[in-house]
């Protein structure tokens, strides 16, 4: 149950995000959309990583490392959301600095304003 409502939060705020991006023409707000899909995405992975009735991975006292393959949820989805989460910071922080670059040239936020760099 959890689970499923996990994955079904992901799946909405990853498409609140994308619509966003494709429907906001402020540049913030497109890279406000992007931060939204990409936190709905991480919540994807996490529920999807997820096993019921299984504990953190870490072998200690409560864990022996002979059981533990079986008492414990699987680390990879975990660290990989981690690593996703410290891109993510990383992509944001670039695309705000973009952003702030073009409006100190042009003074507008719209991307409609951003033609002479098309095909």
């Amino acid at each position: 149950m959890k689970t499923t409502l996990a994955l079904a939060i992901g799946a909405i705020l990853i498409l609140i995000g994308f619509w966003g991006v494709l429907t906001r023409r402020n540049m913030i707000k497109m890279v406000l959309g992007i931060a939204i899909a990409e936190t709905g995405l991480h919540l994807v992975m996490i529920a999807v990583g997820y096993i019921r009735g299984r504990t953190a991975p870490v072998i200690d006292a409560s864990v022996q490392a002979t059981e533990a393959a079986s008492l414990v949820v699987d680390p990879v989805p975990q660290a990989l959301v981690l690593t996703a989460i410290v891109i993510g910071v990383a992509i944001n922080a670039l695309l705000l600095t973009f952003v702030v670059r073009l409006y100190r040239h042009k003074r507008s936020l719209d991307i409609n304003d951003y033609t002479e760099l098309k095909w």
